[in-house]
């Protein structure tokens, strides 16, 4: 039998009682390590870690526990091979792709780490200016309303998506113990291995204090019913699993706090002002191919839906048609190979109906399905090429509603901006939406007309065209989450990211007071 990963919960190593659930090479086809929550204490586990992880935390300053992230940082660093090696085996990723996640966790840990530090030696947040309510002139006194931001006293109960098993957890764990609040994660089980393995090396570090970082794999059975009002969970996934957590106890009756970030039918815009020759045509052709390449389309905030110009749907077809028809696709071993696999055979059979489901209101642009695969046997593993769709007809509905979360994408057509603009908000909310124009008025126009609708709008002129970070990369600097349909929530944007793990409060006191607050900090 393989081995069966242990979880990390109250201060200690914990073994489920189970058999455990078994993680393969989507590849090849084996299993690898197995997964289990099965007997485990939650109640104590959960208490423990308010109680003791929480305390400690809360007893250091935020300097203090930048510190701390430098050192996780710094753990990461000197096991990067294991984890890359992990990731090939688990998530079928290819180098570059495996960095994405792995070197984009330890980029977010850094970055909060210098925020930390810039916060200096204080343990609570000062927001905004004071606020006058009252005076006494002849006594010199002001009465004022001063709001702050303080540590919750709770757990941050972290429930991630299969995708991103090192960001996921990194980007959501750093502003939480920078923050002072401790961490359970309960990562993606079809790929829990890396996230596993990350916390039991900063476990074992001894670089955090017992009980702030704890880590659960299996099922997520119980998880929710043991938040308790001064809580938090964040959750990256479907919006079916939201709309469940949405409607549990601890939030509709205990009031815990709950970030979602769900499905997403995000956009890339091809401005009219540009023609097949154009920077702009060609920087949106590159970016759509790489965003169905990287991680095989499994990414949140990869693009789902593109919009040209009718007088170019066809030039823009052959375009991103034939880069798509140059990547190798496969066994990411094979130096060769670019584009490596989706997570599993059932997230395979997922992307093939939700593509079938797609072809009933599109036309097929690309066939990925005629290409060879790399070093790969297609009855074992869950290797998918990239499709292009197209929808002649904007108005089809299902392009608009349904996220294919693997490499596919829908080329729509449109009339004029007021047209364009209507059917991207036909997302109903989304991560980001990307705008390709070498007009930086018409630019900065179209991207306020749409911003009401996304978390981030990525603006791309031929200027940045050769340093702009990416329509789907995530950036710890700027916010990750989306309106609507893809959940409501926010995470990172900066400092903006802490406001989550805090609770905002009104101090009324003196001025005097509050200037000695402000001195504090």
């Amino acid at each position: 039998m393989t081995e069966l990963l242990s979880n990390y919960l109250g201060g200690t190593s914990v073994i489920g009682s189970g058999a455990g659930t078994p993680l393969f090479d989507p590849v090849l086809g084996n299993e690898l390590v197995r997964v289990d929550a099965t007997g485990l204490d939650l109640a104590t586990g959960f208490d423990f870690a308010r109680s003791q992880g929480g305390q400690a935390l809360r007893a250091t300053t935020y300097r203090e526990r930048a510190a701390m992230l430098g050192a996780i940082v710094k753990v990461l660093q000197a096991n990067r091979d294991a984890y890359y090696d992990i990731a090939i085996q688990n998530s079928g990723t290819v180098k570059n792709d495996s960095a994405v996640d792995i070197d984009g966790g330890i980029y977010t840990l850094g970055y909060y780490a210098k925020l930390g530090e810039s916060l200096g030696d204080q343990t609570y947040l000062i927001d905004d200016e004071a606020a006058t309510l009252g005076r006494d002139k002849e006594k010199g006194v002001a009465f004022v309303s001063q709001h702050i931001l303080t540590p919750t006293h709770g757990v941050a109960l972290l429930i991630n998506a299969f995708n991103f098993p090192s960001w996921g957890l990194w980007e959501k764990a750093a502003p939480a113990l920078l923050s002072g609040v401790p961490v359970i994660v309960k990562p993606g089980t079809s790929t829990a291995w890396l996230t596993q393995r990350m916390v039991r090396d900063v476990v074992e570090a001894g670089v955090l204090p017992a009980g702030t970082l704890s880590v659960i794999c299996g099922s997520s059975a119980g998880l929710m019913d043991q938040l308790k009002p001064f809580d938090v969970v964040s959750f990256t996934g479907s919006a079916d699993t939201a709309k469940v957590i949405r409607s549990h106890p601890a939030v509709t009756e205990r009031s815990v706090r709950v970030n979602i970030e769900a499905d997403s039918v995000n956009s890339a815009w091809l401005l009219p002002d540009a023609n097949a020759n154009s920077d702009s045509f060609k920087s949106l052709v590159r970016e759509v191919v790489n965003e169905m390449r990287v991680k095989s389309g499994q990414k949140c905030t990869a693009i789902r839906r593109v919009f040209v110009p009718e007088a170019l749907y066809s030039l823009a077809s052959e375009a991103i048609s034939a880069k798509l028809a140059t990547i190798a696709v496969g066994n990411p071993r094979n130096e060769s190979v670019k584009m490596g696999s989706l997570v599993s055979r059932a997230q395979l059979h997922a992307v093939q109906q939700g593509l079938a489901h797609l072809k009933t209101q599109a036309e097929t642009l690309f066939d990925g399905s005629t290409l060879s695969l790399v070093d790969v046997d297609p009855a074992v593993a869950s290797v998918m090429a990239p499709t292009l769709l197209g929808a002649r007809d904007p108005n089809s509905d299902l392009v608009h509603s349904t996220e294919v979360f693997g490499p596919v994408a829908t080329l729509i057509p449109y009339k004029d901006l007021a047209h364009a603009k209507a059917l991207i908000a036909r997302g109903e909310g989304s991560l980001v939406a990307s705008i390709y124009s070498g007009d930086s008025n018409m630019a900065s126009q179209a991207a306020l007309d749409i911003a009401f609708a996304h978390g981030r709008v990525h603006v791309i002129t031929p200027d940045v065209a050769q340093i702009h970070t990416g329509h789907g990369n995530v950036m710890p600097q700027t916010l990750h989450g989306g309106p609507g349909r893809a959940g409501g929530g926010e995470e990172l944007g900066g400092k903006r990211g802490l406001a989550f793990y805090h609770r905002r409060s009104g101090l009324q006191v003196t001025q005097s007071i509050a200037n000695t607050m402000k001195v504090s900090t």
